[in-house]
């Protein structure tokens, strides 16, 4: 008995033994993106002790029975268990919660959970912003947030694209939303390297902006970009190559029909002139007058594709090195950028150089230090004038096709070298021959010092600062008939160094008063400083061109120096309160002070105050619980935002020094130049908006939903005075006006399917804002504010919105039974007909708006296994665009090649039609800014597709590296619209970010064509 019970115990222990010797090991990644997940809890269900993943996300834990089940779980992740069932490797893949309420979001001057926020405030990852390579920010920002609108209206390697947040609030300051990177303001996000994004979030309400007084009313974007990690060192390595090629053909007449409507234009003289008189080419088209274009049969030698010669499939290619590490005192990171962009105009470029460094260190246990530096190198080459002179894309519209691009003996071909046609170079030798060359320097950074004062209250000084260095260079050779030949060649440097720096101060009490109230206290002073000088010189005549902007002095003939240097400065005092009681009753209160040098001595400062409400209603007993509601948040704000976005000393009175010439010599003088107003003050937006947040089925379904009301008073706004008054400047800037913006906002995010290996998500995005002008100036006068092409182009009326396109009404063409109709205007069959009053005089009228009334974006992404793909649709629907080019290539026979549209112009044959005969361009009717022109700009696109694959977890082992994925994507893949130009999303008379160009979008003068662009990048992580 003795020895059975000995031998049943030792049975036990070895028993026991057997089964503490059973060891798991295996490694937990992320199910969206293959990376290691470290500090991943793993634990046996029901039982004590448990294990925790390294840096590389691996485990080991020993088990008792293979029947036993490892639970893993980790904050932000959908917990997961696996039964051990006889392996000895779990490799798992965890999946991000559809909406974690308790992700931190960067606001104004600090941060707050997601789920305590009161203001519509939208937020983005880095990972989903930058889904597809481009060459900025704002290009990355299109269609990935509702009530952000992003218009990329060029297609010029390097471009910005403009950004408005909720509509247009303004008519002659600054509209683009107030950029913070880091903490440092006022920063052009564009000059960066958009892949050092971690984050990017939209303020738009008056709650989330109001901390930003003065500088809000557009909203306000912040950017936090990649810092250290305390995870171990992780190095990323990503390229892509691309090449982009012209897919949508705008079609010009080709040599037989130039010919066959130059010669009709000609003989249909006789017809157009007064004195009845026949006319004929200035020299005929044929051999005799042109062996070089023509066969002894008079046929043409060439028949040239401007478009196919010009626009070239392009090369481009970006590489970005990120290395991410720390410990649990310090963080540090450092990455490397280099993008070279081709555009498809041909020698067209961008290149840009970045180096990004950060460190955080906790010093003490009370103290914190850190900072950036951020260096930016870019070059980029424009051949392509933004408002549509004889540049690059109006010479494939306008040369014509029986010229070649070069003759046999290597010179270039052009429009002047035909008698009677207007004469540009072609659009290769423009190309190489006349560009700009944008040299930027930039380093932006900050450094701070973070102060716990107490467990609860913190100091944070901080210093940021942007230098920018920028020369543009600028070079038409003098072989460019009329472009610079007559001048012996133009050369030009333009020099701008800009300077801005911010001290920001603030302390934070963070305050928990019983289990039930907290709250969160800000209280902040901040001083700002701007400076920008500018110097240019140019120079003419040279005896080669082989000098360029190199040697100015190689010119003999020298245009006086310029130089003009100024400064500004803002000092502000700021507040902010947030308090929540049971985690339901959400409330913020925020207060800034502003104080700055552009205004007036009468309203030097301004205060601007906002509220904010929010019920989490979710979290109430009735909801708590529920299975289907898991998210409900109702909210409310309303407050005030200013612009001040008007330039320096708008207030002042100012002089400006010119020349004039007295007994003979060159004398320096003075002229007064402005006027001042010393009461001119900010513009103010006052703005309510009430939204929901709603999750159902453990926030599967996603729906975010905003109404806002924001008007803009007190518009800074460019009043005439007489030109009698002596001032070289025949406006002053006055506090007159205000417009409204008003709309919804709709975000829907879905998860449809969701297996171990296969998920479907989607996306939708919806934007309606409605603008209206609602007083100007005493009498509220209509505004032009231009551009005038033939015709005013704008006009700014009370009750209509800002970007009226305003100009005649096309009726189509006169027949031969409206002779007589046509004579009372002094027009004959076959021109064009117009709307006309009742006193006889031609109808102006509003024709068309140049923003849309809604838009949207439709995204879906699928994951099987390690496969992914995804897709975005953008639509912009309720839009005009202006296709200005129409006068030029339908309106100019004899002098430019033509639209192959004009093969439908009016003959007694074909009189139902809007395009006039055609006619010996002396003899032409007027072109005006019509109906005809203002097309429909509405337009779907296939934004981005991309497929991609990612190394299984098993393999990544093997190779020692955490993420290996392959992937290929194309942007602007389809476009569905009925506009006849390249592109309906188009601004080629300012492209410029930074300025007001409420009065340029969507007017097309001869625009580069966007490309569509095929993509193929790999993406590395160890």
């Amino acid at each position: 008995m003795k020895k059975a019970f000995i031998y049943s115990i030792l049975l036990s222990l070895l028993s026991l033994q057997v089964m503490a010797q059973i060891k798991i090991t295996g490694k937990v990644t992320g199910l969206k993106d293959n990376l290691a997940i470290p500090g991943v809890s793993v634990k046996i269900k029901g039982a004590a002790g448990g294990a925790i993943t390294d840096a590389a996300g691996n485990y080991q834990i020993q088990v008792a029975d293979d029947k036993a089940i490892l639970v893993f779980s980790s904050t932000g992740f959908t917990a997961q268990e696996r039964t051990i069932s006889g392996r000895s490797t779990i490799n798992i893949q965890l999946d991000e919660k559809a909406d974690n309420l308790n992700e931190v979001v960067v606001i104004g001057y600090g941060t707050v959970k997601k789920s305590d926020l009161t203001g519509a405030v939208a937020t983005i990852k880095g990972e989903q912003l930058m889904d597809k390579p481009v060459a900025n920010i704002s290009q990355a920002l299109q269609g990935k947030i509702a009530g952000v609108e992003v218009s990329l209206n060029s297609a010029a390697p390097g471009t910005a694209a403009k950004v408005r947040v909720r509509g247009i609030g303004s008519i002659n300051s600054n509209i683009d939303p107030l950029y913070v990177i880091d903490g440092v303001a006022g920063v052009d996000p564009n000059s960066i390297n958009p892949n050092d994004v971690a984050s990017l979030e939209v303020l738009k309400d008056a709650s989330s902006t109001a901390i930003y007084g003065s500088r809000g009313a557009n909203g306000v974007i912040m950017i936090t970009t990649k810092r250290g990690r305390r995870e171990g060192t992780q190095i990323s390595y990503e390229a892509n190559a691309n090449v982009s090629e012209l897919y949508r053909h705008v079609k010009s007449l080709n040599s037989e029909e130039f010919l066959k409507v130059y010669n009709e234009a000609f003989a249909n003289g006789t017809k157009f002139d007064p004195a009845g008189g026949v006319w004929t080419p200035p020299k005929a088209l044929n051999y005799a007058n042109y062996p070089l274009l023509f066969d002894t049969n008079n046929k043409p030698l060439y028949d040239t594709n401007w478009e196919k010669e010009t626009y070239k499939p392009a090369f481009s290619q970006n590489h970005q090195l990120n290395v991410q590490g720390g410990n649990e005192k310090s963080l540090y990171s450092l990455s490397l950028g280099y993008l070279n962009q081709k555009g498809l105009a041909p020698t067209s470029g961008f290149k840009r150089y970045s180096v990004k460094m950060t460190l955080d260190n906790d010093v003490k246990s009370w103290l914190k230090l850190g900072g950036n530096v951020n260096l930016i190198r870019s070059i980029q080459r424009l051949v392509t004038d933004g408002n549509g002179s004889l540049n690059v894309a109006r010479a494939v519209g306008e040369e014509v096709p029986i010229l070649p691009v070069k003759y046999a003996n290597g010179l270039y071909a052009g429009n002047f070298d035909i008698a009677g046609l207007e004469g540009a170079p072609n659009p290769i030798d423009i190309a190489n021959n006349r560009y700009t060359i944008n040299n930027t320097l930039q380093m932006l950074g900050n450094v701070y010092a973070l102060v716990h004062i107490t467990s609860e209250l913190d100091f944070k000084t901080d210093f940021g600062y942007n230098l920018s260095s920028n020369k543009n260079n600028f070079f038409s050779s003098q072989n460019l008939q009329h472009l610079s030949a007559d001048e012996g060649g133009v050369a030009n440097i333009n020099a701008y160094d800009n300077y801005y720096w911010q001290t920001e101060n603030y302390l934070t009490w963070n305050k928990k008063i019983n289990e039930r109230q907290k709250f969160t206290a800000l209280l902040g002073a901040s001083l700002q400083q701007t400076g920008y000088e500018r110097v240019r010189a140019e120079t003419q005549n040279f005896v080669d061109d082989i000098f360029q902007y190199h040697y100015l002095q190689a010119g003999s003939v020298r245009s006086a120096s310029e130089s003009y240097d100024t400064k500004s400065a803002l000092s502000s005092f700021y507040a902010r309160v947030n308090y929540s009681l049971d985690d339901k009753y959400l409330f913020t209160a925020t207060g800034r002070y502003d104080g700055s040098s552009r205004f007036g001595k009468n309203n030097k400062y301004a205060f601007f105050p906002s509220v904010g409400a929010a019920w989490r209603v979710s979290q109430e007993d009735f909801l708590k619980n529920s299975k289907t509601v898991s998210n409900l948040k109702i909210r409310a704000s309303y407050g005030t935002s200013g612009n001040q976005e008007i330039g320096q000393a708008r207030s002042l009175s100012q002089i400006q020094p010119s020349t004039t010439v007295l007994g003979g010599s060159a004398q320096s003088t003075l002229l007064p130049s402005y006027i001042g107003n010393q009461d001119l003050k900010w513009e103010r937006s006052i703005q309510a908006d009430a939204g929901v947040e709603l999750g159902l089925f453990n926030d599967r379904i996603n729906l975010t939903f905003d109404y806002y009301n924001r008007v803009t008073k007190d518009l800074l706004l460019q009043t005439p005075i007489p030109w009698s008054a002596g001032f070289t400047n025949a406006n002053v800037y006055k506090n007159v006006g205000s417009v409204r913006n008003s709309g919804i906002e709709i975000s829907l995010n879905t998860v449809n399917v969701k297996t171990d290996n296969f998920t479907w998500s989607t996306s939708f995005l919806f934007s309606a804002n409605k603008n209206k002008v609602i007083k100007l100036n005493d009498g509220n006068a209509d505004i032009f504010p231009g551009p005038n092409f033939l015709g005013q182009n704008y006009v700014v009326r009370v009750g209509e919105p800002i970007g009226s396109f305003y100009g005649m009404t096309r009726l189509g063409t006169y027949g031969e039974n409206e002779a007589a109709e046509a004579a009372s205007h002094g027009l004959k069959t076959g021109d064009r007909k117009y709307l006309y009053n009742e006193d006889g005089s031609v109808n102006y009228s509003i024709i068309g708006r140049a923003y849309p009334k809604w838009t949207g974006t439709f995204s879906s992404s699928f994951k099987y296994k390690n496969w992914d793909l995804s897709f975005d649709i953008r639509f912009v629907q309720g839009v005009n665009t202006a296709a200005n080019f129409k006068h030029s290539t339908e309106d100019r026979q004899t002098i430019s090649n033509s639209l192959a549209t004009v093969l439908n112009a009016w003959t007694p044959q074909n009189q139902n039609t809007s395009i006039s005969q055609v006619r010996n361009y002396k003899f032409a009717q007027d072109s005006h800014f019509d109906s005809w022109w203002v097309e429909d700009g509405s337009f779907i696109r296939g934004q981005n597709f991309i497929v991609g694959y990612s190394l299984p977890a098993a393999v990544n082992q093997k190779l020692h590296i955490n993420r290996l994925r392959i992937y290929a994507n194309v942007q602007n893949l389809f476009i569905i619209t009925k506009y006849t130009g390249y592109d309906p999303e188009v601004d080629t008379f300012n492209q410029t970010y930074g300025s007001n160009a409420s009065f340029s979008q969507n007017i097309d003068f001869f625009a580069t064509p966007r490309p569509r662009i095929w993509n193929l990048g790999v993406q590395l992580t160890f």
